[in-house]
């Protein structure tokens, strides 16, 4: 890989994605801007060509786009170890951070104090959820064909129960086969990421806008997705035949199937990792998905690692061991490992052959009509967050293929309705940062506690 005289070493480098993974807050989007901010404008290591064209291969990927991002970018400055340390430092932060709050709410969490906290989390993290909807929707929903893949998106899960990965599958083969017959509705659009304009051009950049890889390089690359993806199977194989059917073997199996169709980021999976996490497996109670995504909102990394606080609350409860604790640390890292390690392998197999992505309509399409879909996805999520936080009850009505979750409207709880009122209104008209609406919501939790309405 040919170098400017002026790049930065490895170590340089370390302490920059270091900075960038301690100050990884507000999901996605504010990942992602903060490391065009960092890598584009500040240090220009590399162009908004070359950042933009590498989020919108993520986003083809199952796994967490930022993260993955991350992760790209160190394996195009420094190879195969830069990619392993820019994304696992990005991972490390959430890690810790999500596991002493699980041990904290799973000691204390039907705590007085501890519960109000979570009680004032749940409604600021459903201002978040509808304020991302917009977000997405507004960049995403450029025409009345993305619009109406968004409605149907959120129909077709919303009403009929439809799995997230079949959703996905049919928007990019629409997309695909749109951007094929030339059809403008179905034109990939740039700019999917941070939102910042072409400050710096790649000319400009220590990583120019063709660098040149060598086959030593790309052989590197390849061979390591392939130890990432041993090292993320032989654990889930093992379960499998040493512990058959324990919550162990469950988390492995079922957290490694996410991985692989976890498409369109956080946001898009959690409605389908609450409705097994809490109907299927029986690891959470519904309001719980909330206070986890609240942990992951109010950390540093992915918000994906709220799938890490699932694992453990499954192994804390499930695993029959005499130190629950100690079982649900290991279901929780288990998680973690099986939800990250295929995220190291797409990229390393996929970045050898990125460049070839560059120019071709077909795969812009697909991507286009994808995060259209996942408009609609975020927008089911934001309405089962709204049912479990405001009304105490919720049943499923089923007729036919009509398979729908709604409240028991009697069953309403005003305080958790006012406060999620207030934080609606503070996100969209005041908006502020988002630790301080998380802050203040918590707070505002534990004084409803104390004086008796939470």
């Amino acid at each position: 890989m040919s170098r400017d005289p002026g790049f930065p070493s490895l170590w340089q480098a370390t302490k920059v994605w270091a900075r960038i993974a301690a100050l990884s807050f507000g999901g996605p989007a504010g990942q992602i801007a903060i490391m065009h901010r960092t890598l584009v404008e500040e240090r220009k290591w590399l162009g908004d060509n070359r950042f933009l064209h590498a989020l919108n291969f993520c986003m083809l990927l199952p796994g967490p786009e930022a993260q993955q991002l991350a992760t790209y970018i160190g394996w195009l400055m420094h190879g195969v170890r830069g990619a392993v340390i820019a994304g696992g430092l990005f991972v490390l932060p959430g890690v810790v951070s999500i596991m002493a709050l699980s041990w904290i709410y799973a000691i204390w969490g039907e705590v007085g104090l501890v519960s109000g906290l979570f009680f004032g989390l749940k409604a600021a993290v459903l201002a978040i959820v509808l304020q991302a909807v917009v977000r997405v929707g507004s960049r995403a929903l450029r025409n009345g064909m993305m619009r109406l893949v968004a409605g149907l998106s959120f129909l077709l899960i919303f009403l009929f129960d439809m799995p997230f990965p079949l959703i996905v599958a049919g928007a990019a083969l629409i997309g695909w086969a749109g951007a094929k017959a030339g059809l403008a509705a179905f034109r990939g659009a740039g700019g999917h990421g941070s939102g910042a304009g072409a400050h710096v051009h790649d000319a400009e950049t220590l990583l120019g806008e063709e660098t040149d890889f060598s086959a030593a390089d790309q052989r590197g690359a390849i061979r390591a997705g392939f130890w990432a993806i041993a090292l993320w199977l032989v654990p889930v194989i093992l379960l499998l035949q040493l512990a058959p059917g324990s919550v162990f073997q469950e988390i492995a199996s079922y957290f490694s199937k996410l991985a692989m169709l976890s498409f369109g980021g956080a946001y898009a999976v959690l409605a389908w990792v609450a409705q097994e996490a809490v109907g299927t497996y029986g690891w959470l109670r519904p309001g719980e998905m909330l206070d986890g995504l609240g942990m992951a909102e109010t950390t540093p990394g992915p918000l994906i690692m709220v799938l890490q606080f699932v694992g453990f609350m499954g192994a804390f409860r499930d695993a029959g061991w005499a130190l629950p604790l100690a079982a649900g640390t290991l279901g929780g890292l288990l998680a973690t490992w099986v939800t990250f390690a295929p995220c190291f392998a797409w990229i390393f197999l996929g970045a050898p052959f990125m460049e070839r992505l560059r120019a071709n309509p077909a795969l812009a399409g697909a991507l286009s009509t994808v995060t259209a879909a996942v408009v609609g996805v975020i927008l089911n999520l934001a309405v089962w967050f709204a049912f479990h936080v405001v009304w105490s009850e919720v049943e499923k009505l089923e007729r036919g293929p009509l398979s729908v979750e709604l409240p028991v409207l009697h069953s309403i709880d005003w305080t958790a309705a006012a406060l999620s009122a207030l934080a609606l209104f503070v996100v969209f008209r005041l908006k502020p940062g988002m630790m301080t609406v998380l802050g203040s919501a918590a707070a505002l939790g534990v004084a409803l506690h104390l004086v008796g309405l939470a």
